[in-house]
């Protein structure tokens, strides 16, 4: 048998076997994008804080954008207001417009009161705070939300979730006078951080919690005073109706691209902002001290946590927001962000700052400050003077027009919709697009045609910018 020959046969077999794996993974990756489901995008914002609505960029570079810092002092203080825990939520009244705002203050003993103020503003309150009876026996929490004036029953249009030995909640008509839902938690499982929200999408409440780490994780160093390998992660539970709470599992915990000792102190201000979920994760560091050469007592800072499904969160590794570098500053040493409240084109973020560290003065240096930054501007895809782009995958448009969340008083915006043949519709091209050259955040788009032509259509949305920011975009009926 001639050997080159038997060579041959055998590398045209190997050939042959390659290109056929070669077209059944394309076939399968043929198949996979025929029997995935264009998103519809309903009114409301869509915004570029992950991935999700990208299928192709091109010059451009994502950026967190931190709020800012411009008040230089508390707004609820700890000597006189007695807030003694980085835990807060405020609300303003959709009629009276009328800000309230809830956080803890101690017993001098085991555990807190809820206290409540009272502002026409959100930054100026109103003085003296008002403790509030307690429903039962308050440890930590000062999580409420407002389910507003037409809520079913109307004794339930606020509700407030705390933690004493599990997870409580308690409902009020005015949120001053509280009724514990029932005699005992309605959760157990889970430590004392707690935080309420509604998941509108999927029309259910939504608890975040600190939990434990678990034996299994392995984790090597220790936080101080806590079983060794012991860390704080975060876990979550889900309720439809308040009453019936779904086992808790957790969402977050550090893994090995975390430095020294990092935990979790659960997440805060959750909000829905159009099919994502967007939170606030407390980050703790107890192996480092305040400032170089000084003690071991501890600095917070947040990032940002988001979910799309409500069940799989990511977060960010890059800060939101920081302590105040200034020496001395009141929230040096941590800066934990536990509320967000929309105000306008604003948002409003309350946090609660240590002086010093961790554990130190919690009577006093525990206090409550108010960062601000325009509605929805978390993350940008940022383009220079190369102009960039950003294409989505199909999606369907459920709107009749769109603004832009955008920063571009230097540059341009335009947007162009492609079709399924992959090239502009006609009167939707780039040419058929008033360029946006402002700082807004709803900058009216405007074509040629009105979108409302599209509804329904399966299309791709295309963004070219120069020397622009793009944070998300609005649809509207």
């Amino acid at each position: 048998m001639n050997i080159s020959s038997v060579t041959h046969d055998k590398a045209l077999r190997e050939t042959l076997a390659c290109a056929f794996l070669g077209l059944l993974m394309l076939a399968a990756v043929a198949s996979a994008a025929a029997d995935r489901v264009p998103p519809l995008l309903r009114p409301g914002p869509h915004l570029f804080v992950d991935d999700f609505l990208i299928e192709q960029s091109s010059q451009l570079t994502r950026m967190v954008n931190s709020p800012r810092r411009d008040l230089g002092h508390p707004v609820v203080s700890g000597k006189e207001d007695k807030s003694w825990q980085p835990y807060v939520s405020v609300v303003r009244d959709p009629k009276t417009q009328r800000f309230a705002m809830w956080y803890n203050v101690s017993t001098k003993g085991k555990g807190s009161h809820l206290a409540r103020l009272e502002s026409d503003d959100g930054v100026r309150w109103i003085r003296p705070h008002q403790v509030l009876a307690d429903p039962a026996q308050i440890i930590f929490g000062a999580s409420v939300i407002d389910e507003g004036p037409d809520a079913k029953p109307p004794g339930f249009r606020y509700r407030f979730l705390w933690w004493t030995s599990g997870m409580w909640l308690a409902h009020s008509a005015d949120g001053i006078q509280w009724q514990a839902d029932q005699p005992r938690p309605v959760l157990t499982g889970m430590s004392d951080i707690t935080s309420l929200a509604r998941d509108p999408v999927r029309n259910r409440y939504l608890a975040v919690f600190g939990m434990p780490s678990m034996k299994e994780d392995g984790y090597k160093g220790s936080t101080p005073n806590a079983p060794e390998g012991f860390r704080r992660c975060v876990g979550q539970s889900v309720s439809v109706d308040g009453v019936k709470w779904e086992p808790p599992r957790r969402i977050f915990k550090p893994d090995g691209q975390d430095e020294g000792i990092t935990e979790f102190y659960s997440v805060g201000g959750v909000v829905a902002r159009g099919g994502l979920l967007i939170g606030l994760l407390k980050v703790l560091r107890d192996d480092l001290p305040c400032d170089p050469d000084g003690p071991r007592q501890g600095i917070g800072y947040t990032v940002l946590a988001w979910t799309r499904d409500g069940e799989n969160w990511q977060r960010e590794r890059q800060p939101f927001f920081s302590r105040n570098p200034e020496k001395g500053s009141w929230d040096h040493a941590m800066a934990w962000g536990d509320c967000q409240l929309f105000v306008g084109d604003e948002l409003f973020i309350y946090y609660g700052g240590y002086a010093r560290g961790h554990k130190v003065e919690r009577e006093t240096e525990r206090q409550i400050g108010l960062l601000r930054m325009s509605r929805d501007r978390y993350v940008s895809r940022a383009a220079g003077d190369q102009a960039g782009t950003l294409r989505t995958p199909p999606v369907k448009l459920d709107g009749d027009a769109m603004t832009l969340n955008v920063d571009a008083r230097g540059g341009t915006v335009r947007v162009q919709v492609l079709g399924a043949d992959g090239k502009a519709i006609p009167g939707f091209a780039l040419a058929d697009c008033e360029p946006v050259s402002a700082d807004l955040v709803a900058a009216p788009l405007r074509w040629k045609r009105p979108l409302s032509v599209l509804r329904g259509q399966t299309v791709r949305l295309e963004f070219t910018l120069r020397s622009a920011r793009l944070f998300g975009f609005d649809l509207q009926r």
